[in-house]
């Protein structure tokens, strides 16, 4: 694989990725960059049906522009009382120019629309997933490595902790008593959906030898 000189290029614009990138391969030595580094590099339109679709897409189209292998991320929540929803559409669910209070609100009101007339004061209001997938793309060789990792939980009604980015605030670990945005970046590291979709991509690589 073809080295970028101890640097990891992650194909996201989303502050808090790169936060958790940096937080996860600093231990390896790699400096992290983003598309912030690079703002000529073509925008992505991510129109996969899943998320591995959009990450590959991510990966491939940042990695051919720079000649270098990229990391690219796409990641959700799932709610199952919404069927799915908002999945691939996580970070625009409230519209393309929303931002994560946006998206929190509307999620909030389509699950308190559905509550209407059953007044159980429950504060978790439907279980839910985070999944993560990452793909990692080799232009010298077109090779692909991709990786998917999830965490369970509930959305609550009443968002708690100033962590963290996105739904994190409204995602309930039963077995912290915390929601997501109440952990520390290690502890959520070890837990979350981007941190077991990173240490499977990282046993997979180790497996290849460090090759795509």
């Amino acid at each position: 694989m073809k080295s970028s000189g101890g640097i990891l290029i992650v194909a996201t614009k989303n502050q808090g990725k790169v936060r958790e990138f940096q937080h996860a391969f600093a231990p390896l030595g790699l400096t992290v960059k983003s598309m912030f580094d690079y703002p000529d590099l073509p925008d992505v339109v991510e129109d996969g049906a899943t998320f591995a679709e959009n990450a590959l897409k991510k990966a491939r189209t940042v990695a051919n522009a720079l000649g270098f292998p990229v990391l690219a991320d796409d990641s959700g929540l799932c709610v199952d009382a919404l069927e799915g929803r908002p999945g691939v559409y996580s970070a625009r669910y409230a519209g393309e120019d929303a931002g994560d209070s946006d998206n929190n609100l509307k999620l909030l009101s389509e699950l308190e629309e559905l509550k209407q007339g059953e007044d159980t004061g429950q504060p978790l209001l439907s279980t839910a997933r985070f999944v993560c997938a990452l793909s990692l793309y080799d232009p010298a060789t077109d090779h692909e490595l991709t990786a998917e990792g999830t965490v369970e939980g509930w959305i609550t009604s009443e968002p708690a902790g100033g962590g963290g980015f996105g739904y994190d605030p409204l995602f309930y670990l039963s077995d912290y008593g915390k929601t997501m945005a109440e952990l520390t970046l290690t502890e959520k590291q070890l837990i979350s959906h981007r941190g077991a979709a990173l240490r499977l991509l990282t046993e997979k690589l180790s497996s290849r030898n460090g090759q795509l």
